[in-house]
């Protein structure tokens, strides 16, 4: 039995999905109404999450032609700007000390993992910075929007593009299960970055830089790579699941927390047990 479309004239509440806003929908409907349809970004960022946007600011830099001095330099500059305010710091937070502790415990984090990254960068023939991008795509009722770390010439297709994605992280991902991770997120790289550049865009290369020193002295760099080519069936699954959630969010609904959610479950379910939104958020 054919599925039923979304009806005509029918208004939704984004005007794209992203990767980020997708997983927010499945882990918790409640906080993605919050920030992606009301718009409310008041939730503060973990330390991790800092420091892990200090370093893309780093490597942005580092790609672009600074030396790596001045661009680890600029990523310290952005984690010191960064209001205490705007991060979780957890029990870390109960006095100014405390934050100041923790903030100097964020910053040798950052300099020791953007440190081991440029220790030995990856080399690349980049041809596109922070490439934020939207993409129209046939069978789906909303656009896609992405940002790929760099966009560069492809090793293994000539005339093709690699999209390349840098992950600051505490342990690797498992090695068998790491790529499945990263297939939604390089579905939504794939179709911007190809809308953009008018190419055909061959794999996805995600680096792993692992933050703490490897005791038994393994590389602190691990990588995992999707080959669209090899990629048919998991582009099914993305179209099916696109055109699912898109059909979960045109239809009228009362939007419910997710408490177990271990980044934003209890600020859902305040937002839900105060009735700081409507029940009926689509009306």
């Amino acid at each position: 039995m054919a599925k039923k479309g979304i009806k005509r004239g029918k208004t939704l509440p984004i005007a794209h999905w992203s990767h980020s806003s997708l997983m927010a929908f499945l882990r918790n409907p409640l906080a993605w109404y919050k920030r992606y349809v009301e718009l409310i970004y008041d939730a503060p960022s973990s330390p991790a999450g800092v420091v892990g946007r200090a370093a893309h600011v780093a490597l942005q830099h580092y790609y672009s032609g600074l030396p790596k001095e001045d661009a680890l330099a600029l990523g310290v500059e952005f984690l010191r700007a960064v209001p205490d305010f705007e991060i979780n710091f957890g029990r870390a937070g109960k006095t100014k000390k405390t934050r100041a502790a923790k903030r100097a415990g964020m910053e040798r984090e950052y300099l020791q993992a953007t440190g081991f990254y440029l220790e030995r960068p990856p080399r690349h023939r980049v041809l596109g910075i922070e490439v934020k991008a939207t993409a129209k795509v046939v069978g789906l009722s909303l656009p896609l929007k992405a940002v790929s770390d760099l966009v560069v010439e492809s090793r293994v297709e000539r005339g093709a593009l690699d999209i390349i994605d840098h992950k600051f992280v505490d342990s690797f991902s498992p090695a068998r299960e790491g790529k499945a991770l990263f297939v939604l997120q390089a579905l939504f790289n794939y179709y911007t970055v190809k809308e953009q550049f008018g190419k055909p865009v061959r794999r996805f290369v995600v680096y792993e830089c692992k933050k703490s020193k490897n005791a038994d002295g393994r590389a602190q760099l691990r990588r995992y790579v999707i080959d669209f080519k090899e990629c048919a069936q998991e582009f099914v699954v993305f179209h099916r699941l696109l055109k699912d959630a898109t059909k979960e969010i045109a239809r009228t609904r009362v939007y419910l927390p997710n408490p177990s959610d271990m980044f934003e479950g209890e600020n859902s379910f305040d937002i839900y047990r105060l009735g700081l939104l409507e029940e009926d958020p689509t009306q």
